[in-house]
């Protein structure tokens, strides 16, 4: 499965504005610091808000703010806001039954539990989750070649180190 553009930008927006608690967001603003092109961030801004993940003023002071804390909405939350309801096939979405061999299919008691489970996946991540910085850097994984560079101590043996009949190192 594969998110759309537009579910994947309106993840993007929804986890900058959780970076900014309590203010009050534009379309323009998140569209400039997500680089988000202003249209699109418009019409996901309208998506948003009428599936009440965000809440909207008009006028003067207006713009939009999250309508609940980040810990309470989750990807699931966000995809189904821009896509509609998850359905891993046509045969679990309901009233559609336009599949030619659904009479006869032996696989499709089984897409409910199929779809249940990713759409448990999506809703047990949160946009907090999404919001904060990652665990850590891919730069700061620790490798035997940064370690040595850094002066760290070395992974691999040192051109003078042989390995002895025990397969220990021996210096020379």
């Amino acid at each position: 499965m594969r998110l759309s553009n537009l579910a994947d930008y309106a993840v993007v927006m929804l986890a900058a504005a959780a970076r900014k608690p309590g203010g009050r967001l534009n379309a323009t603003c998140l569209a400039e610091e997500t680089r988000i092109p202003l249209p699109t961030a418009q019409k996901l801004v309208g998506r948003l808000a009428a599936a009440g993940l965000i809440a909207s003023s008009r006028g003067t002071g207006g713009g939009f703010r999250l309508a609940r804390d980040p810990a309470r909405i989750s990807l699931a939350d966000i995809v189904e806001a821009v896509e509609g309801p998850i359905a891993m096939t046509a045969c679990v979405e309901q009233g559609r039954h336009d599949c030619g061999v659904e009479h006869s299919c032996r696989v499709r008691p089984h897409w409910n539990a199929v779809n249940d489970a990713m759409r448990g996946a999506l809703a047990g991540v949160s946009l907090e989750t999404l919001a904060s910085a990652p665990p850590f850097a891919s730069s700061e994984v620790e490798t035997p070649f940064r370690a040595e560079r850094e002066g760290l101590g070395s992974a691999r043996p040192s051109p003078s180190t042989s390995l002895g009949a025990n397969g220990e190192g021996v210096t020379a």
